[in-house]
């Protein structure tokens, strides 16, 4: 622990406090468990006026159901803090166990760890577009096509998902375009468009429209102009995994953590749920990794404790129970 005294203990400690992160924390601060949550206030849907596909939170504005979340594990005890951690390292002991670095701040000693530190996305360099960005330039059709059915869509054509993209939004306008950009679309993928009723525009993309708060179109480079109320772009997923890394947790062929199934990772008594581990996980889904993680968690801790109990009875010299 490079002689850094630890200032507190506790047998979770949370990094993230998005749906993930307050879901495990929820969970563990029911089941007893003295649990920390570690928030840095970056979540990535903090664009976003309103959240869908929440069963009892539909429309919900993102900053809302996380208020929520902290006054209900606050009722379990949990201690919440702002702030950020620097490094996580393991502890200098046998047992499982991590010392938690936060920036400026204490030192906190956890029995296990839960990562949560979600992502970013990396939008593509067109002037105009990260201004809008959660308001009418958009990236998931399930999130917000109910919000932008039936009026003119457009997709950036700036990666091979594109095409794909163009096809589903289809379900919700019928005046969708894919601006093909920088895309070289095979006559397949032509026809496949053609059939759904998917227009495509050719020509360079150079930047987004906007006027008094609002999309306009899209701009080309030879200066026209195509009306869209909104576009759909697919972000380039940026997972902020640099505290599972700094320990050496394993990545798959593509670059990302594994996992098990309930978020285990290759470090012994390390967790990682949500958009760190899974860029496809909507806020549901996230909290609903955070809970899975916290039940596999709990019962690690519960068959540590009963080991050492048998292991200090045995050596106490107790007798055998008839």
């Amino acid at each position: 622990m490079n002689g850094t005294r630890t200032t507190e203990r506790y047998d979770a400690v949370v990094v993230g406090g998005g749906a993930a992160g307050l879901n495990a924390a929820l969970v563990l601060g029911r089941a007893r468990r003295r649990v920390a949550v570690v928030d840095a206030g970056e979540p990535r849907n903090a664009p976003a006026a309103h959240m869908q596909g929440f069963l009892s939170r539909d429309g919900m504005p993102p900053a809302a159901l996380l208020a929520v979340g902290r006054e209900e594990v606050a009722r379990y005890g949990v201690d919440l803090i702002d702030g950020r951690v620097e490094h996580i390292e393991a502890a200098a002991s046998e047992e499982p166990g991590c010392v938690v670095h936060l920036a400026g701040g204490p030192v906190l000693h956890a029995r296990r760890v839960v990562v949560a530190t979600g992502l970013r996305d990396g939008l593509p360099e067109l002037p105009g577009l990260a201004e809008r960005w959660g308001r009418d330039v958009l990236h998931c059709p399930y999130c917000h096509g109910w919000e932008v059915r039936d009026r003119p869509l457009g997709v950036l054509g700036t990666g091979p998902a594109a095409v794909d993209q163009a096809l589903l939004l289809r379900q919700w306008s019928a005046d969708v375009v894919l601006l093909a950009h920088t895309l070289e679309l095979t006559a397949v993928e032509r026809e496949r468009l053609a059939a759904r009723g998917v227009r495509v525009v050719e020509g360079r993309i150079v930047r987004l429209v906007s006027d008094d708060g609002r999309l306009r179109g899209v701009e080309l480079a030879n200066g026209r102009v195509v009306p869209r109320e909104a576009v759909f772009v697919f972000p380039q997923p940026v997972p902020r995994d640099a505290l599972l890394f700094g320990l050496d947790c394993a990545r798959d062929d593509n670059g990302w953590v594994t996992t098990d199934r309930t978020g285990r990772t290759s470090l012994p008594g390390v967790w990682a749920v949500g958009n760190v581990a899974d860029p496809r996980a909507q806020v549901v889904t996230a909290a609903g990794m955070g809970a899975a993680a916290a039940f596999a968690l709990d019962h690690d801790l519960a068959a540590e404790e009963i080991d050492r109990a048998v292991d200090e009875r045995r050596a106490s010299g107790a007798a055998l129970p008839v």
